[in-house]
């Protein structure tokens, strides 16, 4: 048995006809069916290639100015300290105390109280007054506020009570103040008391 088209005793150009609307159908069948999904694989590969290859070149991008943010930090936590050193994040009794101390060694008076007070909260920071009383002349107690507006911690003096002394050719007056210095509020640190 024969396979039998149809096409037998027509022209030529009957076959050629028949043979490439086979050919369209097969074609187009094949393309639908194979060719149209790995098309669509391959626009979503390139599409993932472009957004790596983007991100490969940010990553570059970034790599470069490493040194550039490095040096950022570096002048950021440089700034960081000297502020810490205006605005400190602890009280640091002692280290008050001994340039206190120190200032009232190289002046020529007499430091007679030296009293710390309690802490005033504030937003992001505390206020700490410490009650001071001292006995010298006029231009020793200018000195000593001239030196305490050097130190690289902010201290306020306020309440200047101003006294003169008799009997004592050294010490002309007395002075009593409250000098109140300020500490950093660290998160960290919120929920102790200081």
């Amino acid at each position: 048995m024969a396979f039998q088209t149809g096409l037998e005793g027509k022209p030529w150009y009957y076959g050629l006809i028949a043979g490439v609307v086979v050919g369209v159908i097969l074609y187009v069948g094949a393309h639908r069916l194979l060719l149209e999904p790995k098309k669509a694989s391959i626009a979503s590969l390139e599409t993932q290639l472009t957004g790596l290859q983007a991100k490969i070149q940010e990553g570059r991008a970034a790599q470069q100015q490493l040194p550039r943010f490095r040096e950022e930090v570096r002048q950021l936590e440089l700034e960081l300290d000297k502020l810490l050193r205006i605005l400190p994040a602890r009280r640091n009794t002692p280290g008050l105390m001994r340039r206190i101390r120190s200032l009232a060694e190289q002046g020529d008076f007499n430091l007679l109280r030296f009293t710390p007070g309690d802490f005033i909260e504030q937003d992001f920071y505390s206020e700490w007054p410490i009650s001071m009383n001292l006995e010298g002349t006029y231009h020793n107690l200018a000195q000593f506020f001239e030196r305490v507006s050097r130190f690289s911690r902010i201290i306020n003096i306020e309440d200047l009570q101003v006294a003169a002394l008799s009997g004592n050719p050294d010490q002309t007056l007395t002075a009593s103040f409250r000098a109140k210095t300020f500490v950093y509020k660290d998160d960290e640190e919120e929920g102790s008391t200081p």
